[in-house]
């Protein structure tokens, strides 16, 4: 078996947050390898986090985003289980990052379930019209997977999140592992986004016309 020293323990739990004790029964199980470790103690935590799942997660934090000069504001509700959690750093830099993440690709809902079924039908209906004859046969699976894409684009969880360069990491997979890593049950509630002038019709103007008719007047 490798030997674990103290340093890495130390290393790995500076990295983590996780226990010491916790830091070092996974670098033995991955024989010192860190990255196994990581992955171990995230697995430890979700594990962990899935016995919390009838827990309440009722305190949290409210994160915030101003973009734009001001035009474009987003808000959102991150809740976990602890006043300790919800002060921490980490939990409210999530919370921030979700928002900026709402005001950049302005979610329509926060997960599927939200979705009118009128709506989900109309969207079923829409994939089915567009089916060529040979594509008939195969339907059903057409129709899923074009769900999928609708559920990715307007639902906050099953979004790539926006400060992720890989492209891989969505909003479900951001919360998490945030839930593994503090040891709470962690969700988010709900969210707004809000941008100037939005729903407000606007006066449209002929400048040209309007020149025209000053000059007839004059």
């Amino acid at each position: 078996m490798t030997e674990i020293k103290a340093s890495d323990v130390k290393n790995l739990r500076e990295i983590t947050g996780a226990g010491m004790m916790d830091c070092k029964k996974a670098l033995q199980e991955a024989n010192g390898d860190q990255e196994k470790a990581i992955e171990a103690l995230r697995k430890m935590g979700l594990k962990s986090v899935t016995k919390r799942a009838g827990k309440v997660a009722a305190e949290g934090f409210i994160g915030m985003y101003l973009h734009a000069g001001g035009q474009i504001a987003a808000i959102v509700e991150l809740n976990c289980e602890t006043d300790f959690v919800a002060r921490g750093d980490e939990f409210q830099d999530c919370a921030k990052g979700i928002a900026m993440h709402v005001a950049a690709m302005k979610p329509a809902y926060l997960q599927e379930s939200d979705i009118p079924e009128a709506i989900i039908e109309k969207e079923k209906q829409l994939v089915f019209d567009s089916l060529k004859e040979n594509q008939k046969d195969m339907a059903e699976k057409i129709t899923a997977g074009k769900l999928r894409k609708f559920y990715e684009d307007n639902c906050l969880v099953h979004q790539p999140y926006v400060k992720d360069d890989s492209g891989k990491l969505t909003i479900a997979q951001l919360v998490e592992n945030l839930s593994a890593k503090v040891g709470e049950k962690v969700t988010v509630r709900r969210f707004a986004v809000f941008e100037v002038g939005e729903g407000i019709e606007k006066e449209v103007t002929d400048l040209a016309a309007e020149v025209q008719a000053t000059l007839a007047g004059v």
